[in-house]
């Protein structure tokens, strides 16, 4: 909601859970609630913003104003629910496809015809190769220079900067290749090959009872 022209594709897991008629039932139960909280929302910043206009000293609350004006722009994509059992492959290929079928829909992503320089393409596969190696441990983090050296040994790498390697991190963590969190002090300089470990890693730690579990060990 505070991304603008953000492109949102629900996603409803347990299908195995329910009978087909509660599908149905519950996709539209679940789309008409993000209808009415979108709404409501909508309807509150307006509120929100004509209070500020319509106050004795409107100069004071600019700063709250344009912030409220600027969220009130962010256009939100609301695309069909898609509802898989994520037990059963065929399903989770099934949602693979409506994603990409979704990605390069040009309305919806202007800048998927976008072309990437050469260099993008060969600092991927060659991240790619370094992650597959057999010298890769298999957390898959390392370090952003250490990183950046190993890639200069590539041919035509030679030349690659920091800042270089940087935007295409950017680009690699935005299309989930990679992870690199560069807005966190403690691991801008580490970037993490292989996104998988961290699923395993998160499951481990945050899941259900895990009080209950913790507490239940002398």
């Amino acid at each position: 909601m505070r991304v603008p022209n953000s492109v949102v594709l629900p996603v409803g897991t347990h299908v195995d859970c329910c009978q087909e008629q509660e599908v149905a039932e519950k996709t539209q139960d679940i789309m008409a609630r993000i209808t009415a909280m979108l709404a409501e929302r909508k309807s509150n910043l307006a509120h929100f913003i004509d209070n500020l206009e319509g106050s004795e000293d409107p100069k004071f609350y600019v700063d709250q104003w344009e912030r409220l004006k600027e969220m009130e722009s962010c256009t939100l994509t609301i695309l069909n629910l898609v509802a898989v059992n994520c037990t059963d492959y065929r399903d989770i290929k099934k949602l693979e496809a409506s994603i990409l079928k979704h990605v390069k829909n040009e309305e919806l992503f202007p800048e998927v015809v976008r072309v990437l320089p050469p260099v993008y393409r060969r600092v991927e596969a060659a991240i790619v190769g370094i992650a597959q190696s057999e010298e890769m441990a298999d957390h898959g983090m390392m370090d952003l220079q250490y990183l950046l050296s190993k890639l200069s040994q590539c041919k035509h790498l030679a030349g690659l900067g920091r800042g270089l390697l940087q935007d295409i991190l950017r680009y690699l963590h935005r299309i989930g290749l990679i992870v690199w969190y560069e807005e966190i002090k403690h691991l801008e300089s580490t970037v993490f090959l292989q996104p998988t470990f961290l699923i395993t890693m998160f499951k481990l730690l945050v899941r259900h009872h895990l009080v209950q579990q913790l507490e239940s060990i002398s």
